[in-house]
């Protein structure tokens, strides 16, 4: 069981790894771009104070990173409340016992 729960997460590792490398010279634009288009507009003489360390190749990457994230960061939430109504349930289950 501990193996198979290992290989389908290298697995599911693997296939969203794969378009990063197979989709390179992608073009999509999002909010990001749009945001950046009205702040030229509105201010034509003003300079970002930062940069990205990395670019992504593409908008696609650029979104496939993003549900990853989210993806994630949802997973670590339902095992927090997984765990802990494991843990509520088990108190309940055990009796209390006084000295």
């Amino acid at each position: 069981m501990k193996y198979r729960t290992l290989i389908l997460v290298l697995l599911a590792v693997a296939i969203s790894a794969f378009p990063l490398f197979l989709l390179r010279d992608t073009e999509f634009e999002g909010a990001d771009a749009k945001a950046g288009e009205l702040i030229a507009a509105a201010a034509p003489d003003y300079r970002p104070w930062f940069s990205g360390i990395w670019e992504p190749p593409g908008g696609e990457v650029e979104s496939l990173l993003f549900s990853l994230q989210a993806a994630f960061g949802a997973g670590i939430i339902c095992f927090l409340f997984g765990f802990y109504a494991g843990r509520k349930s088990r108190r309940k289950e055990r009796p209390i016992v006084c000295p």
